[in-house]
């Protein structure tokens, strides 16, 4: 036997009302479980187990929901808020109420993000005793020092005195992204407050564009426009929970 939830919490969960709104969905005979019309909305169910239908429409359980945002620029990491666009609120397609971002981005920064409702493996991805990778893309202003690489490699003190974990970087001197301006990747391991932007300023130098492109397993697919989402695979999915990269 499955855990069992309350009808109307179940129904709620899944998107289709309010609790009130439930109860006056059951008074007219839209719900059944079980192939029996069901009035009392507080009555246990099983979802694994218990067939429920509104409207002649199966509602299948989804206890977590996973998806991979290519997110844009102006829009905020975060479930809501008074000036921007959230990053949840991208979501169309999303059955549930919970969702949030995993880790956030600037406001001006592009890329990756996880929008899922599942704590733990937020957690686990987040968390610094992981040191989980995350890489990004920049456009850089003005002129890396010649030893950029081994600065990095090394750790780079940012203006408040706090050094950095050792990070990769990776010049891409055959893109020209523009007048003044080196193309790069970094990798770094932690997520400090507008961390790229600030190891960057330590060696005199501006970012100018910034998107993520991978996080751990998870690699951005360069089908999704900013903007633009889809579900995480199976595959994804499972590298993610085992912290193994997916060839």
């Amino acid at each position: 036997m499955g855990t069992t939830m309350r009808l109307d919490k179940f129904l709620g969960q899944m998107g289709k009302g309010s609790r009130s709104q439930i109860k006056e969905m059951a008074k007219k005979g839209r719900i059944f479980v079980n192939g029996q019309a069901e009035k009392k909305t507080e009555r246990k169910i099983c979802p694994e187990t218990d067939e429920v239908t509104l409207d002649g429409c199966k509602i299948d359980y989804m206890a977590f929901e996973y998806y991979m945002l290519n997110k844009p620029q102006g829009v905020v990491s975060a479930t809501e808020d008074g000036r921007y666009p959230t990053a949840v609120e991208l979501i169309g397609s999303a059955v549930r109420k919970d969702l949030f971002p995993a880790g956030r981005l600037d406001v001006d920064t592009e890329g990756l993000l996880l929008i899922t409702n599942d704590g733990e493996l937020a957690h686990r991805l987040l968390s610094p005793k992981r040191h989980v990778d995350k890489t990004y893309y920049a456009h850089i202003l003005g002129s890396l020092p010649a030893d950029s690489q081994k600065q990095f490699e090394a750790g780079i003190i940012l203006e408040d005195g706090l050094k950095t974990m050792p990070a990769v970087l990776n010049i891409l001197s055959e893109e020209e992204p523009g007048k003044d301006l080196t193309a790069v990747t970094l990798t770094i391991q932690e997520g400090k407050f507008h961390q790229v932007k600030r190891m960057f300023q330590a060696l005199g130098c501006q970012v100018v564009y910034l998107k993520r492109l991978s996080m751990g397993s998870l690699v951005l697919d360069g089908k999704l426009k900013p903007g633009e989402y889809r579900r995480l695979t199976e595959e994804e999915l499972a590298g993610l929970k085992k912290g193994e990269s997916i060839e």
